[in-house]
């Protein structure tokens, strides 16, 4: 399905400025820019964000080969403006503090000071628009003893203890560290920044006074695990891998079936019974041992195996039948094709395609924030790199014809 629809947005009149690469930075301004921002990202000339080059797969060409952009790049840039620009230079620099000046935010996630170099950190621009809202996504935060290190997704599931919880349970054949299949903290730390910046953006609008956001990957992961946390805090007990299991509910389980998996939900004791009913197994439910979810959790050793013992007895589209029909969460192990095919997702129209300005389609994910009366509006696909570059200079910072052409000719896309 392809459509490009315009309707009142929530965030219609503000202007992002986007001087961030990869993933987290990118997520945050995509949902701005899906809540009606204008998002200009800026990008080196040339090369641009680094995931413009993370192919194959490729989005479908423009013209050439080499114009070519990666699938990737296409997940956290809709909806933008591409600014190609060289910030090393004076001229470069000046652009951006003129830019600055006439926005509502300034998202970036270059490394702690390396912005300040170019006198486009906060106290900078602070000083160039009081009203500022300017975001720093890092690593680490802006301050501490590691502030100067690099960060990526994958490191930070290890530091931040995703992969000491994911994976086979411990003791069980492949058990150890896991990577989940999703770059969750780069998307954890893109929607916690899109928090912050609309918090601060309304502070801004209320009083005139901006602020500096200091959003880390690693603020971001530890306050995503705070139930692992809490629990090792009380306890004093490490959390460890249950694999496909709940530390603290059962069932709440993968179990195998007759021709492939099942997940089921059935943690509260009231769905306890239920689901022994439907599984035909009465006795379960009233067994002292298990009747309640202290009494399951105890003993879990024991149960679990009686469980996967029945629900191997029949397939998995059997068995959501009967738990579905009893009112139980449960449902497959579906593939990424098997997703899209869901009734529901198609229902929810979650595939979704941009239409570029040369008929060819970008094929997308549709946002899940749903809207009444300030929906979310999917008006550009991501942008060619440098695409909008003389477009801003003009008319935004109102520029003539000649000192936009020496410009262009000096910041080249390709």
């Amino acid at each position: 399905m392809t459509k490009n629809v315009e309707n009142a947005a929530a965030l219609a009149g503000v202007r992002v400025l986007d001087l961030s690469r990869v993933l987290a930075g990118p997520w945050c301004t995509q949902n701005l820019a899906d809540l009606g921002a204008e998002v200009i990202k800026v990008e080196r000339p040339g090369t641009g964000d680094d995931t413009r080059a993370w192919g194959p797969p490729w989005q479908p060409a423009y013209a050439r080969d080499d114009q070519r952009d990666a699938a990737y790049f296409s997940i956290a840039n809709r909806g933008k403006k591409s600014l190609a620009l060289d910030i090393a230079s004076a001229q470069g620099q000046a652009v951006v503090r003129e830019l600055a000046r006439q926005s509502q935010i300034f998202v970036e996630n270059f490394k702690v000071g390396d912005l300040a170099r170019y006198g486009l950190d906060y106290e900078s621009l602070k000083a160039v628009n009081p009203s500022l809202v300017y975001c720093s996504i890092t690593g680490y935060g802006q301050s501490g003893p590691h502030a100067g290190k690099p960060g990526y997704d994958f490191v930070f599931q290890g530091i931040g203890g995703v992969m000491s919880v994911t994976g086979h349970r411990d003791g069980e054949p492949g058990s150890g560290p896991m990577r989940s299949g999703l770059s969750i903290v780069d998307v954890m730390t893109g929607m916690y920044a899109t928090v912050a910046v609309l918090g601060a953006l309304r502070h801004a609008e209320r009083t005139g006074a901006g602020q500096h956001l200091d959003i880390s990957l690693l603020d971001c992961v530890v306050a995503a695990g705070a139930n692992h946390v809490t629990n090792l805090i009380v306890t004093g007990e490490v959390p460890y891998r249950y694999g496909n299991a709940h530390p603290v509910m059962v069932p709440y389980n993968v179990f195998a079936t007759a021709d492939s998996h099942i997940v089921v939900a059935a943690g509260n004791d009231r769905q306890w019974k239920v689901y022994c009913d439907v599984i035909g197994r009465p006795e379960l439910g009233s067994d002292p041992r298990f009747c309640k979810g202290s009494g399951r959790l105890e003993n879990r050793g024991e149960l679990v195996p009686i469980l996967e013992r029945q629900m191997r007895t029949r397939s998995t589209a059997d068995w959501v039948e009967r738990l579905e029909q009893a009112g139980i969460p449960c449902g497959p192990i579906n593939d990424y094709q098997d997703v899209l095919n869901h009734p529901q997702v198609k229902y929810r129209q979650l595939q979704w395609a941009i239409a570029r300005g040369d008929g060819t389609e970008c094929p997308t994910v549709r946002s899940p924030l749903r809207m009444s009366e300030t929906p979310v509006a999917y008006t550009q696909a991501p942008p060619r790199l440098g695409e909008h570059t003389r477009e801003i200079l003009r008319e935004i910072l109102g520029w003539p014809e000649n000192r936009v052409n020496a410009m262009a000719a000096d910041n080249p896309v390709d």
